[in-house]
């Protein structure tokens, strides 16, 4: 078989499926390794305790998939052309949903476009035994230090992948392929520079060195892994932000490169780009699971979506309508919203 022609071949079909990027990486990730070790013993991974379960396999790809011998990594832009994402932040009336969450479920539609890829790759090579197996964001693998080997760009200071032409509003997927094609070049030079942009904004100051998130301080982890009471410190500075946070890609000065998507599946929905929150507030359970069906927004619980409102709506104005909702909520709610609820209403007081 002519690896390197299928490989171009490969790259051709990705562009098909609507993927802006592809690489391929072999299994090393023991440069990796003592960061993510390091990290981890540091408790920076608060309750996501599957980060730590599992880890061979993330940092050991054939331990998770034994016939694997390269990984295909690619990328595909989901930043869409609607409501400045700053205007929102600057409207307490409003609530910022991270860009990612507005449309279809981005596990969904990259990890049955990568299946569809590896399909495509078996039929192309009828006389190999292909053994495949697609991801996004759904098993334990160190996807990031992937992307960055397979060539799709650097981890910045915030952690995310970056790249010079695209900057950092893309989703990334994988297939273990036993398919023994030509790796690319990692991106070995880092090139954040001296900026710290996203050190700087960040409202929780939760990343505390480059690369080194502590994600129990992080918006993202506080509204949407963390299950339990928000700490109270740290309410204040979650502003309207009700699901994840993308301060430090919106000053990113990488992002200016960013593309906006082509692909209808992260269109806005149910006018999230930039809702009212008390429209949200008071949406009941059956609504809340009726609007965000199909969505990312779903990795949340209703009593999670509550307590979210609660806190953003206690940053914002005092006015009638939002301390009439809050108390009238009180009454019938569980005690982790109705702790968030009190909050509230003490700072609206």
């Amino acid at each position: 078989m002519n690896y390197a022609a299928l490989k171009a071949q490969i790259k051709s079909w990705a562009d098909e499926l609507g993927f802006q990027q592809l690489g391929v990486a072999d299994l090393d990730l023991s440069a990796h390794e003592p960061h993510v070790r390091a990290w981890l013993a540091r408790k920076f991974h608060g309750e996501m305790g599957y980060l730590e379960r599992n880890l061979e396999k993330r940092l050991h790809p054939d331990a998770l998939e034994p016939f694997t011998c390269r990984i295909i990594s690619a990328r595909m832009d989901y930043l869409t052309d609607v409501a400045d994402p700053q205007k929102v932040l600057e409207e307490p009336s409003l609530g910022y949903v991270s860009r990612y969450a507005l449309g279809r479920d981005y596990h969904k539609v990259l990890r049955r476009r990568l299946a569809r890829l590896g399909k495509r790759i078996s039929e192309a090579s009828a006389d190999f035994d292909h053994q495949f197996r697609a991801f996004t964001d759904s098993a334990p693998v160190l996807e990031k230090a992937l992307g960055e080997k397979a060539g799709l760009g650097w981890i910045g200071k915030h952690s995310l992948l970056l790249n010079r032409e695209a900057g950092s509003w893309f989703f990334i997927g994988e297939i273990y392929t036993n398919i023994p094609l030509p790796v690319d070049e990692t991106v070995s030079e880092n090139h954040c520079g001296n900026c710290r942009a996203c050190m700087t904004v960040c409202p929780t100051q939760a990343i505390i060195g480059p690369q080194q998130l502590d994600a129990r301080r992080c918006i993202s982890y506080l509204t949407i892994e963390h299950k339990t009471a928000i700490p109270e410190k740290l309410r204040p500075l979650i502003g309207n932000r009700i699901y994840g946070c993308d301060d430090c890609q919106i000053f990113c000065p990488w992002n200016r490169y960013a593309q906006t998507t082509k692909q209808p599946d992260f269109a806005p929905r149910h006018g999230l780009e930039s809702p009212d929150l008390l429209t949200l507030f008071n949406w009941s359970e059956s609504e809340f699971l009726k609007y965000t069906e199909g969505s990312a927004i779903r990795r949340v619980s209703y009593e999670q979506w509550q307590r979210n409102l609660a806190v953003a709506l206690g940053n914002g104005p005092a006015n009638p309508a939002v301390i009439s909702a809050l108390r009238s909520r009180r009454v019938s709610t569980s005690q982790l919203v109705r702790e968030h609820i009190d909050w509230a209403l003490a700072q609206l007081a």
